[in-house]
């Protein structure tokens, strides 16, 4: 019993610091939206400045602790000026990755000058025994949970009673109302990123007699942070106080008692980040604006000459090279294929992993085995390790499923670390005996040696070959359907799901093939000598190398091979040397400071500019080509002249495409929100060739019914059937598959896509093994007779090769309504499909929206607030008030209902309502 309490007092101390760190975290967040997962690396620089100065320069202990803090505090300062601010307008990704690029250059630097040895400091706080209960703890560790309750206790009234902690609130909330009060978000930013980095200093400074001075160990405690963070919610200090000392606690319980389990300890943050983000179900609110744009995407269409060429060359230039440039070739190319990986699950789905090269140790694990215990050949090792990585990738997409961004990037950062720590670390599973890791000897290729030790030409060229492979199976994905719904996902998930695309499974489907790829790269790793050493493989290696897709490009194939080279032991580092001999020795500093002048000047990367650039030289050496009159996927991205399509030859007549006739009835449909009730025992029916009409005031509930009739909401009950079947318990997805399509009063269009692919990523319908063949041979077909119909009906002809930016705002509604019918819907609802439209422009889309029903034989629910638009184009309207239905019948039996008139159309007689 003694030694639980005395551990458990122990872990209090560490738990304060936990959460002191948090704290720093937390304020961040607060003032400016930013997840800052450079926090851990300034409160590193803050204690080597400190320990610089006390033990190198003589400071006196106190004095020096100030310029720590100080340095600290300068650092947080900067890094909203010089890199976070010019972001504001960035995507969400390109903020993480920019917080991403400050740890990369502050680890660079201090690796640089101070290598990552663990140095012991002596502590400064009183280090007596005291007893407690019984139980013998170190004074010191009394003291830290002292300061941390102090610190709580100043935070919490700072922002709860000071006009300083108002305005930050305010700016969290709203920062265009705040900045109508005279509120400055940019100062307030600026202000929060000083006090949080603040902490981060002190906290090291006090933290490094615990666990000793080293890069590795400061910058890891970042997830402990996190964790304690989420359990305040980024926002309450107590709270967070409370997580990071239960945090603290558990692993120092763990430590004594759990040390049977490699790794159980430090898989304690990770399992608090987990179960926040999992069962909260619910993602961190990030920050950002509506002028927020995601990275550009590449094409992924194949020039088989350039390719061909280049592959030629590559091998011929392996073919004349020395060992040492084999070598770097090979680091290059495995460098570019765990980059290749990230721009999957990153670039095309949207999804941010920091898992890659966890991902790439698993593969080389289940490799190294399969050689060393079973005996298995180089090629059918190197299968397993690829095949088997595959469903830990899938596991890794779990948590994915119910949150994305930089919450995703947390849990797999996390995930990734525990894995390392508790399999990677374990000497029992990660060594074979006599060797430092699982020894697999040399390697050869059908009989041929391959061994990087004794032929590393020709290692070189096995890697190389492999890298093409991938990159082709890349490109295939990309041009494919899955690669639509890929982007589509990215995109938008609200608008993807309502098309029939199932969100979950193109996670999945993302993770998984990314996790292949990266176990690619890890399993050539680790053969390329004589064992499988996992000190390859160390997790936060994988914010170098999402900082390296970044600089590349996230969405360009091309963009892995530019972006490899800024790394070190990479082809870039020996040039390097060979201009200023030992220049390799900087090739990470010199990556994260390229990386942040990209953000900042080219979020789109290297990748991009290179596209244009041979897009440019095969437009003047081959002639130009004529237009095809079909209507297939074109591709609109850089250096890609949009072609538009001809559809009138292939278009059919409009009489023969007939939605599947079925009706629409929804009974007592309730829809709560907490203590409101939006939408009250609502109940309707929608024929198939028929037109009805949903109106109200504002807050009736009209969008709320909706949502609830296609699956957008779980706050509903009642029962939706269509035709015969039950849908009310099918997700969104799934009844839009059976019939139930709808627009959205925001449009939600995937903005990444021309107008073609937005139609394509409506209509497609893959098979089961769609997945595998798109791998190989990429689908295309011609888009099916009722969508070339659907194009000609809202005058989209001529705009099918332009990206989705490029519209007006009349065509980007009719391109909503349009992708909403490429469907082939039995039912369709709009939610106010005319706002924002002139009187001539919401004419004609009366016209359509009856021509939908009458030629088409969809029935349509349509929720306007246009209420001569509703009277004339409607078979039947239903006018809600508070949620409840008030009034059904025809447009006439409406205009004349008192009920009506009173909370709708105010004191209007019948004849004025007209």
């Amino acid at each position: 019993m003694d030694d639980i309490l005395r551990f458990a007092l122990l872990g209090l101390g560490l738990g304060a610091l936990y959460a002191l760190t948090a704290h720093g975290i937390v304020l961040v967040y607060r003032g400016s939206g930013v997840l800052n997962f450079a926090h851990g690396a300034i409160g590193m620089a803050g204690a080597y400045v400190q320990w610089e100065l006390a033990v190198n320069h003589g400071v006196p202990y106190w004095p020096a602790v100030a310029c720590g803090v100080l340095g600290s505090t300068l650092l947080g300062v900067l890094t909203h000026l010089l890199v976070i601010r010019p972001l504001r307008r960035a995507s969400s990704l390109a903020r993480l990755v920019g917080t991403l690029a400050v740890f990369i250059v502050l680890t660079a630097v201090a690796v640089k000058r101070y290598g990552d040895s663990v140095q012991l400091v002596p502590a400064k706080l009183p280090s007596g025994l005291v007893e407690i209960a019984g139980a013998t703890v170190s004074e010191d560790r009394i003291w830290l949970l002292g300061i941390a309750v102090v610190v709580t206790a100043a935070l919490h009234a700072l922002y709860k009673r000071t006009l300083f902690g108002l305005g930050t609130t305010a700016v969290a909330e709203n920062q265009g109302v705040a900045a109508s009060l005279g509120w400055s978000a940019d100062l307030i930013a600026a202000a929060n990123w000083g006090l949080g980095s603040a902490l981060a200093g002190l906290t090291g400074i006090l933290i490094v007699p615990v666990i000793g001075l080293s890069v590795t160990g400061l910058t890891t405690l970042l997830l402990s942070a996190l964790a304690a963070a989420l359990v305040g919610r980024f926002s309450s200090f107590p709270v967070t106080l409370a997580g990071g000392l239960v945090i603290g606690v558990v692993q120092s319980e763990l430590t004594r008692f759990g040390s049977d389990v490699t790794g159980l300890a430090a898989s304690v943050p990770f399992l608090v980040i987990a179960l926040m983000l999992v069962v909260r179900g619910r993602a961190l609110p990030l920050r950002g604006t509506f002028l927020e744009r995601l990275p550009a995407l590449g094409t992924g269409r194949v020039r088989p000459v350039p390719l061909a060429l280049a592959v030629v060359t590559g091998l011929l230039l392996i073919g004349l090279s020395s060992p040492l440039w084999a070598d770097a070739i090979t680091n290059t190319l495995v460098l570019s294929l765990i980059i290749l990986s990230i721009i999957v699950v990153t670039g095309y789905a949207g999804q941010v992993s920091l898992a890659a090269y966890a991902l790439a140790g698993t593969g080389a694990f289940i490799a190294g085995h399969a050689a060393a215990d079973w005996g298995w050949p180089f090629e059918l090792a190197l299968l397993a390790g690829v095949l088997g990585t595959v469903p830990i990738g899938l596991l890794f997409a779990l948590p994915a499923v119910r949150t994305r961004g930089v919450n995703l990037a947390i849990i797999t950062l996390g995930l990734g670390t525990t894995l390392e720590t508790m399999v990677f670390q374990n000497t029992d599973l990660s060594t074979t005996p006599g060797s430092d890791g699982i020894a697999v000897g040399k390697q050869t290729l059908f009989g041929i040696s391959i061994s990087g030790v004794d032929h590393p030409q020709r290692y070189a060229a096995v890697v190389l070959v492999m890298f093409v492979a991938a990159t082709l199976v890349v490109a295939n994905v990309r041009r494919s359907r899955t690669g639509r719904r890929l982007i589509a996902v990215r995109a938008n998930e609200r608008a993807a799901a309502a098309l029939g695309i199932d969100v979950r499974a193109a996670k999945l489907y993302a993770f998984g093939l990314s996790a292949a790829i990266a176990a690619l790269a890890g399993v050539l790793t680790g053969f390329r000598s004589t064992s499988v050493v996992f000190a390859d493989f160390a997790s936060f290696e994988s914010i170098t190398a999402l900082g390296l897709a970044v600089i590349g490009g996230v969405g360009f194939l091309v963009g892995p091979l530019f972006a490899a080279t800024f790394a070190a032991g990479t082809v870039g580092a020996r040039f390097g040397d060979l201009v200023l001999p030992g220049l390799s020795e900087w090739m990470p500093l010199i990556g994260g400071i390229i990386l942040v002048l990209t953000l900042v000047g080219n979020q789109d990367g290297i990748g991009r500019e290179a596209g244009k650039q041979v897009a440019a030289a095969e437009r003047r050496l081959l002639p130009k080509r004529a237009p095809k009159h079909t209507v297939a996927a074109q591709d609109t991205g850089a250096g890609d002249e949009p072609v538009a399509p001809d559809v009138h030859p292939a278009a059919p007549s409009q009489a023969t495409h007939r939605a599947p006739g079925l009706p629409l009835h929804v009974r007592d449909l309730t829809v709560r929100y907490g203590g409101v009730v939006a939408v009250d025992s609502l109940s309707f029916d929608i024929e198939p060739g028929r037109v009805v009409g949903l109106i109200g005031p504002n807050g009736a509930g009209k969008t709320s019914a909706i949502d609830a009739v296609t699956g957008f909401t779980r706050a509903a009950s009642g029962s939706v059937r269509l035709g015969d079947r039950d849908v009310t318990r099918l997700p969104v997805h799934r009844r839009a598959g059976a019939g139930l399509s709808r627009s959205f009063q925001s449009l939600e269009l995937f903005e990444d896509m021309s107008v073609l692919d937005n139609l394509y990523a409506a209509c497609d319908r893959p098979g089961p093994w769609a997945y595998l063949k798109d791998l190989v041979r990429p689908g295309s077909r011609p888009l099916p007779a009722h969508v070339l119909v659907a194009i000609r009906e809202f005058g989209l002809e001529a705009a099918l090769g332009r990206p989705v930016g490029d519209l007006s705002y009349g065509e980007r509604r009719l391109l909503a309504i349009a992708r909403a019918v490429a469907t082939s819907p039995s039912v369709l609802l709009l939610d106010e499909p005319a706002a924002g439209l002139s009187d001539d422009e919401s004419q004609e889309l009366a016209q359509l929206v009856r021509r939908l029903a009458e030629d088409w034989g969809m029935g349509v629910l349509l929720v306007e607030h246009d209420v001569d638009m509703v009277m004339s184009v409607c078979d039947e309207v239903v006018v809600l008030d508070f949620g409840r239905r008030i009034c059904v019948g025809t447009p006439e039996e409406v205009r004349g209902d008192p009920a009506v008139r009173a909370a709708y159309l105010g004191d209007l007689s019948p004849e004025e309502a007209v």
